[in-house]
């Protein structure tokens, strides 16, 4: 389900608004270290979509799109899993990790099946809204705010992709990709519930 500031919760907020859930390789985080690796490389922010009409969406970009926003909430999560301070934030950090990665692995199935190589939409900003969300994220100190601004992006972040996913499957007439995007919707969905759980928990984004 493709992708500076620092210090401050309203700034990691305004990177996560601008974002349209990862295709470089700049921070240190070991998962995404790990993902980055097993993708041969590539990194970006779940929210960045260079555009939303249906028109120029082909199967490359939404694939692309698709894993760039599952590698994206797969490293952010495992951040959150070792520098949250609440339980919630490390517990739902975790999940993003599990979820995220199973999903992205189904995603290079699909991939591999069709022959399809995963291409961003051009003009895309995924990678360099990615960096500076997981340089925001490492750079912030640990505690309630850090969990805050954490969460609230992933609302945002999850918000964007449901409907960036359906201008996508609309695009496409393969199947395979459809039923791809069906298949994690419910998913991302819950991720969203659960994070505007935690954020109302947190005091809601500000």
């Amino acid at each position: 389900m493709r992708r500076a500031i620092r210090h401050s919760t309203i700034a990691l907020c305004t990177v996560a608004l601008m974002s349209a859930c990862a295709r470089g390789d700049k921070t240190a985080d070991s998962a995404r270290t790990v993902d980055s690796a097993q993708a041969g490389g590539r990194a970006a922010s779940p929210t960045s979509t260079a555009g939303s009409s249906e028109a120029g969406w082909t199967d490359p970009n939404i694939m692309a799109f698709l894993d760039d926003a599952n590698m994206a909430d797969s490293a952010a999560g495992s951040v959150a899993a070792s520098k949250g301070t609440s339980a919630d934030v490390k517990t739902f950090g975790k999940e993003m990790v599990r979820d995220h990665h199973a999903m992205r692995a189904e995603g290079q199935d699909v991939a591999k099946k069709l022959h399809v190589t995963p291409a961003p939409r051009p003009g895309d900003t995924m990678t360099a809204e990615s960096a500076a969300f997981q340089d925001t994220l490492s750079s912030m100190p640990a505690g309630r705010m850090w969990d805050k601004a954490y969460v609230d992006h992933e609302v945002a972040a999850h918000e964007q992709v449901l409907t960036t996913a359906q201008t996508a499957s609309g695009a496409t007439q393969n199947a395979d990709i459809k039923g791809l995007i069906a298949k994690a919707a419910p998913k991302v969905q819950e991720h969203l519930d659960k994070a505007k759980k935690i954020q109302s928990k947190l005091g809601g984004a500000k």
